[in-house]
């Protein structure tokens, strides 16, 4: 197999900006931990930072920049559904069906005190 000294040096330098770039990741998740948010949108930002350092592992260490196209239809797929997933903790603190108890105000005055017995 022939390897082109310059292919060598290419592929070296993009290890090593992909490596720089999952260690400035890195700090940008642990000052993320330092800002007061919520736990939904603490997780949901958690989820962003992961999925874009899994995308740098994935397309550059694991080859999948040079797969097929139907690996990128599957990836894509894949991809569709973990943002649906990523935005379901906002979901869950968004639901309101069922927190509101419709019904008559409460009393206020003398006829109140009445109907306590006083």
């Amino acid at each position: 197999m022939h390897v082109d000294a310059e292919a060598v040096r290419k592929s070296v330098r993009t290890y090593l900006m992909i490596g720089a770039a999952l260690l400035v990741f890195t700090g940008i998740t642990v000052a993320a931990n330092l800002l007061n948010l919520s736990v939904p949108a603490a997780i949901t930002l958690a989820l962003i930072i992961a999925s874009i350092k899994a995308t740098m592992v994935a397309s550059v260490f694991m080859h999948l920049n040079h797969e097929k196209k139907w690996i990128y239809g599957s990836l894509i797929l894949t991809v569709a559904f973990f943002i649906v997933l990523m935005f379901v903790p906002l979901f869950t603190t968004m639901d309101t069906f069922g927190t509101h108890v419709a019904g008559p105000a409460p009393a206020h005055g003398a006829a109140a005190d009445e109907h306590a017995g006083h």
